[in-house]
C-alpha cells in the first residue's frame, strides 16, 4: 500500500518537473516525498498469523533466526522475507480418474508391490507442518517447493518399502495397522531431518487384483471350515473324556462297595466263629420260626433252647 503511493507521489513529481512555470518547482519536493515514502515501505513486514518469515540478506545470505508474526522492520534493498505457512497442512496421495485412453490410474496413485510380487494399490493422506525454528534451514536446503522435491518423493518411496514387508492377506486383514504404522516411523524419521514435523498418516485405501481378493477371500474361508472342524473335533474329545471320566467314577464306586461288602463278610464271619451258637439260631430259625425249642439229632441227644440263644445273640440291656 505505502509502496504503491509512494510511485504515484514519485510519478506526480516527475510530471511537474517536465512543465514550465511556477509548478516546476514543486516537482522536487514531490519527487523526493515519493521516493521516501517508497523507500520506508520497503522496510517494514507483516508475518501473518500461522505463518514465519524467513529473512535474506544481500551480504549475509539467510539468516539463522526466522521473524515471529507480527509487525517486522528490515533493512529496504538489503534484506528482503520470505513467507512460509507454519500450520497443519497435509498431502493425499490417491487413485485419481484414468487419462483419456489410458485405463491405469491417475498420476496421484501409489502402486507398490507386495511380498510375494502382486500389485498393490495405496491411497494415503500424509499431515505435516513445517518446525518453526527450523524454517531457515528449511529455505536455505530445499526452499518453498519441499513439498514437491521432498515430501511426495519420501511418501511414494516409503509406501512402496513398507508394502514389500507383507502378504497380499496380510495387507487387506490383519497387518493394515502394521503397515500404517511402518511408514509413520519411516516418514517421520526422514521428514524431521529435513525441518518437517510429521503428524499422522492415514491409509485410505488398499486395493489388490479382484482375481487375488476371490483367492483371498476362498482361501479365508475354507480355513475358518477348518477351524470350525477342529473346534468340533475338540467338543468330542471333551465330551468322551467326559464320558470316561464319568465310567472310572462308577467304577471305583463299584469297587468301594464291593469292597465294603466283602468287609461287611469278614466282619461277619469273625463275629459267627466267635458266637458258634449264632449259626446254631440261625439255622433253626430258617427251618421253624416259630419254635423256640427242638430236638436236635445227633449221637447224643439234647435239647436246644431257643430262648437262651436269642439272648445271647441280643446285646446287653444296660442296668438301670
Amino acid at each position: 500500500m505505502f509502496l504503491l503511493i509512494g510511485v504515484v507521489v514519485a510519478i506526480l513529481g516527475i510530471v511537474l518537473l517536465a512543465q514550465p512555470g511556477g509548478r516546476r518547482a514543486l516537482g522536487v519536493p514531490l519527487l523526493v516525498a515519493g521516493l521516501a515514502i517508497a523507500a520506508i515501505s520497503q522496510s517494514f513486514v507483516v508475518v501473518p498469523a500461522g505463518h514465519v518469515g524467513v529473512v535474506f540478506n544481500v551480504f549475509g545470505g539467510v539468516q539463522s533466526s526466522p521473524l515471529g508474526e507480527g509487525f517486522r522492520i528490515v533493512i529496504p534493498g538489503i534484506q528482503s522475507v520470505i513467507l512460509y505457512d507454519a500450520r497443519l497442512k497435509e498431502v493425499t496421495l490417491a487413485k485419481g480418474p484414468a487419462p483419456a485412453g489410458a485405463s491405469s490410474p491417475g498420476e496421484d496413485a501409489i502402486n507398490a508391490r507386495s511380498k510375494e510380487g502382486l500389485e498393490i494399490g495405496v491411497d494415503i493422506t500424509v499431515q505435516y507442518r513445517i518446525k518453526r525454528d527450523e524454517a531457515p534451514q528449511l529455505h536455505r536446503n530445499l526452499g518453498p517447493g519441499y513439498l514437491d522435491t521432498l515430501i511426495v518423493p519420501q511418501i511414494r518411496s516409503k509406501v512402496r518399502d513398507a508394502v514389500g514387508l507383507f502378504n497380499a492377506a496380510e495387507l487387506i486383514s490383519t497387518q493394515r495397522t502394521q503397515l500404517e504404522a511402518a511408514v509413520t516411523k519411516e516418514l517421520r524419521e526422514d521428514l524431521g531431518a529435513q525441518h518437517i514435523e510429521l503428524i499422522s498418516v492415514l491409509l485410505r485405501r488398499i486395493d489388490i487384483p479382484p482375481s487375488v481378493a476371490k483367492v483371498i477371500e476362498e482361501k479365508q474361508t475354507a480355513e475358518q471350515q477348518v477351524q470350525v472342524e477342529i473346534n468340533r473335533r475338540q467338543q468330542a474329545e471333551i465330551a468322551a473324556q467326559r464320558v470316561v471320566v464319568q465310567a472310572k467314577g462308577e467304577r471305583d464306586a463299584a469297587i468301594l462297595r464291593a469292597e465294603g461288602e466283602a468287609q461287611a463278610i469278614r466282619l461277619r464271619g469273625e463275629a459267627l466263629r466267635q458266637s458258634p451258637q449264632v449259626i446254631q439260631l440261625t439255622v433253626a430259625e430258617k427251618l421253624a420260626p416259630n419254635i423256640n425249642t427242638i430236638m436236635v439229632p445227633t449221637t447224643g441227644n439234647f435239647l436246644l433252647d431257643l430262648r437262651s440263644l436269642q439272648n445271647l445273640s441280643q446285646p446287653a440291656q444296660p442296668a438301670r
